[in-house]
């Protein structure tokens, strides 16, 4: 087992971009309901590393496969801490990216069955810490709701590791100066 609570190795792409208003958006994926494992939950687009890749090179594969984000479009800017999963037994290894707003996505239907662009100031407005009860298993966890939308588990403890280390707290809008 890794230090942060997986063997498997995985990662995902944290894409972000500016709207017209200046508004910083993260992208996401709500999982198809018929699938196996994290069936209809919201994630960061991404996967398990393929041997011989970078953790890098997987979330930016990953995202490509599930968004249609070529890698050449995306600027990464840095990484937050890796998160582990207890029932699925992976480590998550979070790499945050910039894009251009208007991106078109093309949505991997066999995985994917919506993307999602919520602003980070309605994520954070959207904040409260829960249990839930999932599989039979209480969880206490941060929770973010946008729209009907509910981000919880490890994405919710990346987005919260993204959030603090953004410096936004739960009642500061995020707007971004004119330049």
């Amino acid at each position: 087992m890794s230090v942060f609570g997986g063997r498997k190795h995985s990662a995902v792409l944290i894409p972000l971009f500016c709207d017209p208003a200046r508004r910083l958006h993260a992208v996401f994926t709500k999982r198809r309901e018929d699938l196996s494992r994290h069936a209809g939950e919201i994630s960061f687009p991404g996967g398990r590393r393929d041997p011989g890749e970078s953790l890098l090179e997987t979330a930016l594969r990953e995202a490509h496969e599930e968004v249609g984000l070529p890698p050449g479009e995306v600027e990464v800017v840095g990484a937050v801490a890796p998160v582990g999963t207890v029932v699925t037994d992976y480590a998550i290894y979070p790499f945050v990216g910039l894009i251009e707003h208007g991106f078109e996505w093309v949505r991997e239907e066999a995985e994917v069955a919506e993307v999602l662009e919520f602003a980070l100031e309605d994520l954070v407005a959207g904040h409260s810490f829960k249990r839930l009860i999932r599989r039979g298993v209480a969880v206490r966890t941060d929770v973010y709701e946008v729209g009907g939308h509910m981000v919880w588990g490890a994405t919710s403890r990346i987005l919260t590791d993204l959030l603090n280390r953004l410096e936004v707290g739960p009642r500061r809008a995020w707007r971004l100066e004119p330049e």
